[in-house]
């Protein structure tokens, strides 16, 4: 086995530098947002929200599916009879879940998401899905996760839902090193990122979540794992408990990232740097001169974060190394300093750096930077953008593919677009 060497910079940056921890009114959405992308990425699987009409609402306005089509989602309503008691809410579940799964022979894996109002009239969820596994599997395996909104962030939807899947992990018992590439990524992407992988001799490597339920992969004592998400706190901490070894590396945006989160697992498999070196030049060049378009509509702008999807500081890394522009300040809704590690040591000393919300002192100190982009949820876009201020939709970072080197330009132009359609505006 090949030493692990953790990708560093030279650079203090702002590794040890303090955080300004608010804890106020937040605004943001919930974990059943993550839902999503998740039902994209995993093919064979469904997710019952258990909640109200506002969580169905949410959810196929987020996703946009029009009702003829066939989502891998759905909403088991918990109205007033549930409420008041006046009907067993565990039978109600066991009769929703039977006709799902009738109509719905594809389904291999049932999630039960909780939400605010399941979580109200504590219902357990847990209890349920054991009961619903012992019924019908092997056909269906029923897990679940909350969702709820209560104390997290959307994002975070993904975190507890790859928590719940750990389990369903098998055990290696293969002497050689074994890469899991964690958080889920477009299929674009992780076709991408696999051939540069094979391409350096790497080719022993799982991404998790799989895109079928029925290639979930297995760890062992000889596992390695990437976080292709920042987002995924509580999964990490699961597989280190169950043995697997977490590569430190900036996160796989932008070019600077991308190198470096691939140069970690090229580290820890021994690849010569030449082999490596052949492996990235040509998609590395591609990015540089596509992203070069952009940095000339971004350098010296101005941006803003506030808190919303824990990708503002891998985000703000990207803005500021690659295309020049100035940080006033970056928000993050938790920071984890230990997977934060790799992309706080590359930001510029001095930066402002704030955990939580409190949303009206945050405000005050947006209106005196001045910022000319402001990244932020859908809840604050509009009032700001009525302001006179330019905004970009968070959430708009997580649905769209952004990682790796050929997305590189397109996770650049996220950011000129708002700024270009508001010179064209007032031209």
């Amino acid at each position: 086995m090949q030493p692990i060497i953790p990708i560093q910079s030279t650079a203090k940056g702002c590794s040890d530098a303090p955080v300004l921890s608010e804890k106020g009114q937040r605004e943001v959405f919930c974990g059943l947002t993550g839902i999503i992308w998740l039902h994209r990425k995993i093919q064979d699987a469904f997710f019952l929200v258990v909640g109200s009409r506002t969580c169905a609402h949410l959810i196929q306005s987020a996703a946009g599916v029009m009702i003829f089509a066939e989502p891998r989602f759905g909403t088991a309503i918990i109205d007033e009879r549930d409420l008041a008691g006046l009907s067993d809410a565990n039978d109600e579940l066991d009769r929703v879940v039977s006709e799902l799964l009738a109509r719905r022979p594809d389904i291999k894996l049932l999630f039960l998401v909780g939400s605010c109002p399941s979580e109200v009239i504590k219902l357990d969820l847990s209890r349920a899905a054991e009961r619903l596994s012992r019924s019908y599997l092997p056909r269906v395996r029923v897990l679940n996760y909350s969702g709820s909104g209560i104390e997290t962030t959307f994002t975070q939807g993904e975190d507890a839902c790859l928590t719940s899947l750990l389990p369903t992990l098998g055990q290696r018992q293969s002497p050689n090193r074994h890469l899991l590439i964690v958080g889920t990524l477009a299929d674009v992407v992780e076709d991408q990122l696999g051939a540069l992988l094979h391409k350096m001799g790497i080719d022993d490597f799982d991404f998790f979540p799989p895109r079928r339920s029925s290639k979930m992969g297995a760890i062992g004592p000889n596992t390695v794992y990437l976080l292709a998400q920042p987002f995924l706190a509580d999964t990490a901490r699961g597989l280190d408990a169950l043995g697997a070894q977490r590569l430190p590396a900036p996160f796989p945006l932008g070019v600077e990232g991308t190198t470096a989160w691939l140069q970690a697992a090229a580290s820890a498999f021994g690849v010569e740097a030449q082999r490596f070196e052949e492996a990235v030049a040509a998609p590395r060049q591609r990015a540089q001169t596509a992203l070069a378009r952009q940095r000339s509509q971004l350098q010296g702008k101005k941006v803003f974060f506030f808190p919303d999807s824990q990708l503002e500081i891998p985000l703000a890394r990207f803005l500021h190394r690659e295309l020049g522009m100035e940080l006033t300040e970056v928000g993050t809704p938790y920071l984890h300093r230990q997977i934060m590690a790799s992309e706080l040591a590359l930001l510029p000393e001095g930066t402002r750096l704030s955990e939580g919300q409190s949303l009206e002192l945050q405000l005050d100190r947006c209106h005196a930077d001045q910022p000319d982009l402001v990244v932020c949820g859908l809840g604050l876009a509009n009032p700001l953008e009525a302001e006179g201020f330019t905004t970009k939709w968070s959430i708009e970072l997580v649905f769209t593919p952004v990682q790796g080197y050929e997305q590189a330009a397109d996770l650049a132009a996220l950011f000129s677009r708002p700024l270009l359609r508001k010179h064209k505006l007032a031209a």
